[in-house]
């Protein structure tokens, strides 16, 4: 019997309504439907202190699509949680009461505190702050330990400030306005002790956020079909980025790459809130995580504990990935325990750094390696790599995610490289993809037949200077795996530099 469940979180934000439908079976949780819709609610609040009558009209709108997209779907759990705009409006009751669904107004403490379960639950901070800039407000929430231990919100919203400081007219910004809004934001940020010395890093939330950093994805050639998950944004490129839009009447910025046109006349005053944060806070570039308020409500619902954390992202995000895609769990393991011990003893004999980290992907490669035969078995070392290059892996930087789907791309066959990927690699990861890939591709032969008859691998140096597997196994044949690796020779002698045995 199924023990599916299944969430609609709304976050019914200041500029924008999305929902979002959450499923969880137990041992995995996964995304299996969204809704968004520019509402706008917040528009023209900073001066009226209401919500106008177009604004309530398109939310009730967008919030009856949603009820009756839950009804339809047979969801019955659903959240939908408002934020500023809706708490901060003398007459948000106009609202409220005649919403389709009902709805709880978060608190400026809760509403920080979901983009905290968002952020530290999709990335690996541990010590920092995390930004989470809405339409209507900002939230930064200080990091020790995994743990939230300051909480602070500012009505510094990319609606407003746009609204406040005429950034949204359809004029080139002026350096005054500008000048004007850095100086009202650091003012406001001022009185908080506590912001300056978060120290660590920080990590960014919202829908802002993610646009400035695919626009600065594109700015740098970097390829952006890995969506924007771990990748960073860092101060001088939100300068120039700055620049770019401030060149611009609003109407027309839209026509710098990355930029979405339903956020064109409000981007550029949020990236002056967010470079005044990072210049108050002493950060020189800030990460990205496309998790937000709704996977904080979803992951409170989720998880277990206070704070409910999973306790490895990395590791959450590689199994969760794996089980989503219904993989051979005993092959896969198998295939991570061979890998991992040649990886070591190769380590032992000089043969490469025996770096931890490098140690973790191809660990994280061998569990998805098979991923793709959920498609179909040919060319599942291509569907592999679509699959984990285009799922996020929170927890995992773009860099790391691309050598990972390297890896798996050239599990079977092929000579290993980054190809149109180096753009996100650094100098040295050409030798890592090549030897991670070829443990995966030893590891796999050895574990061919599936039924994981060889049982360990001992790794000798020859005085030759040859390196010898020697496969240890019961009473079961090996001639398939010692076949299997015995293949992999010349890539090993490219690879190490050794001539390879397998007995």
């Amino acid at each position: 019997m199924s023990t599916e469940r299944r969430i609609a979180i709304c976050d019914l934000g200041s500029n924008s309504f999305r929902m979002v439908v959450f499923s969880a079976d137990g041992h995995r949780w996964w995304r299996t439907d969204e809704i968004y819709e520019p509402v706008r609610i917040g528009a023209g609040l900073a001066e009226t202190g209401r919500l106008s009558e177009d604004g309530i009209e398109r939310a009730l709108d967008t919030v009856e699509v949603f009820a009756h997209f839950c009804s339809a779907a047979g969801i019955t759990e659903i959240d939908a949680v408002a934020t500023s705009a809706i708490r901060d409006a003398a007459n948000s009751a106009n609202f409220l009461k005649h919403s389709a669904l009902p709805v709880r107004v978060a608190s400026m403490f809760d509403e920080a505190r979901f983009g905290y379960l968002a952020a530290v639950n999709s990335t690996t901070i541990s010590d920092g702050a995390v930004l989470d800039l809405g339409g209507g407000s900002m939230q930064l929430v200080r990091v020790a330990s995994r743990h939230d231990t300051e909480h602070g919100s500012w009505p510094l919203g990319a609606v407003r400030m746009s609204e406040q400081f005429g950034i949204d007219e359809d004029q080139p910004a002026r350096p005054k306005q500008m000048r004007r809004l850095r100086e009202h934001a650091l003012g406001q940020l001022e009185a908080t002790a506590w912001l300056p010395q978060a120290g660590g890093r920080m990590i960014g939330i919202g829908g802002t956020v993610r646009t400035l950093a695919v626009a600065a994805q594109i700015q740098r050639r970097e390829p952006v079909d890995l969506g924007v998950q771990g990748a960073a944004l860092d101060r001088k490129e939100l300068g120039r980025l700055i620049d770019r839009l401030a060149a611009l009447p609003a109407s027309r910025r839209a026509a710098i790459p990355g930029i979405k046109p339903a956020r064109a006349d409000l981007v550029l005053a949020g990236a002056i809130v967010i470079d005044a944060v990072l210049e108050h806070c002493g950060f020189e570039r800030l990460e990205v995580t496309e998790a937000g308020l709704r996977e904080g409500v979803f992951f409170s619902w989720l998880l277990d504990g206070d704070p409910p954390l999973f306790e490895d992202v990395r590791r959450s995000s590689v199994l969760n990935l794996a089980a989503h895609y219904s993989v051979d769990t005993k092959h896969t393991a198998h295939v991570a325990t061979l890998a991992l011990g040649l990886f070591d003893q190769l380590a032992e004999l000089g043969l490469h750094p025996g770096d931890a980290v490098e140690r973790e992907l191809l660990w994280s490669a061998c569990v998805l390696h098979d991923v793709g035969m959920v498609i179909d078995y040919d060319d599942h070392h291509h569907h592999s790599r679509y699959l984990v290059q285009h799922s996020g892996l929170p927890g995992f930087s773009q860099r790391e995610v691309a050598l990972i789907g390297q890896m798996v791309r050239y599990h079977r066959k092929g000579d290993p490289s980054l190809g149109p990927l180096s753009a996100l690699c650094g100098r040295g990861d050409e030798p890592l993809l090549r030897r991670c890939a070829l443990l995966l591709r030893l590891a796999e032969g050895l574990e061919r037949s599936r039924d994981q008859a060889v049982e360990t691998v001992e790794v000798r140096e020859k005085k030759s200077g040859a390196v010898q597997l020697r496969l240890r196994a019961g009473e079961d044949s090996v001639s398939v795996a010692r076949w299997a690796a015995a293949r992999e020779g010349e890539l090993f002698a490219r690879t190490f530099g050794r001539e390879l045995r397998v007995t």
